[in-house]
C-alpha cells in the first residue's frame, strides 16, 4: 500500500482560493478535501454590491469581514474520491484521471473535514483495489 501526502489541493476549480486543503493518494485513488473559499477581491466586491452589503474595511479586513463561501449547495468544504495516476510532477507526484468523482461528502466545520479525510485515507487505504471498487456517486447526490 501506498500513501502519498501531497501540498497542493486536488480538485475544485476555485482551489486556489481556498484556504483549507488536504490531498493525499492512497492505493490509485486520490482524496482531496478543499474547503474555507474566499474569493478573489474583485469576486468580493459583485457579490457585496449583490447581496447589498457594503463595507468600509479594505486589505486583510475586509477579506476577513467577507467569510467563507459555500464550495457546494450547504456545503463549506467537501471530499471527493477520484481514480488517480502519475503527474510527472515531482511535489504532487499523482493527479486525478478524470473530473467524475467516485465518491463525495460534504462538511461546514474544518474539524468535521479533517476528520471526513482521514476515513476516506482509511477506507481507501483498506481497499483490495483489484477486486472491491467503490459505488459512483449518482447524479442527485453530486
Amino acid at each position: 500500500m501506498t500513501i502519498v501526502w501531497m501540498p497542493h489541493a486536488g480538485h475544485l476549480l476555485v482551489s486556489n482560493h481556498c484556504r483549507f486543503h488536504l490531498n493525499t493518494y492512497v492505493n490509485s485513488y486520490i482524496v482531496s478535501t478543499v474547503g474555507e473559499y474566499v474569493p478573489d477581491s474583485a469576486v468580493r466586491k459583485i457579490m457585496r454590491e449583490h447581496r447589498h452589503r457594503q463595507t468600509a474595511l479594505i486589505g486583510d479586513a475586509e477579506e476577513a469581514d467577507f467569510g467563507f463561501e459555500e464550495i457546494g449547495y450547504q456545503r463549506l468544504y467537501e471530499t471527493m474520491v477520484f481514480h488517480a495516476q502519475p503527474s510527472g510532477v515531482a511535489c504532487c507526484p499523482y493527479v486525478q484521471v478524470s473530473r467524475d468523482a467516485l465518491e463525495c461528502q460534504g462538511y461546514n466545520g474544518a474539524g468535521d473535514a479533517y476528520q471526513g479525510h482521514l476515513r476516506m485515507v482509511a477506507k481507501y487505504a483498506a481497499l483490495d483495489v483489484h477486486t472491491v471498487q467503490p459505488e459512483a456517486v449518482s447524479e442527485k447526490e453530486s
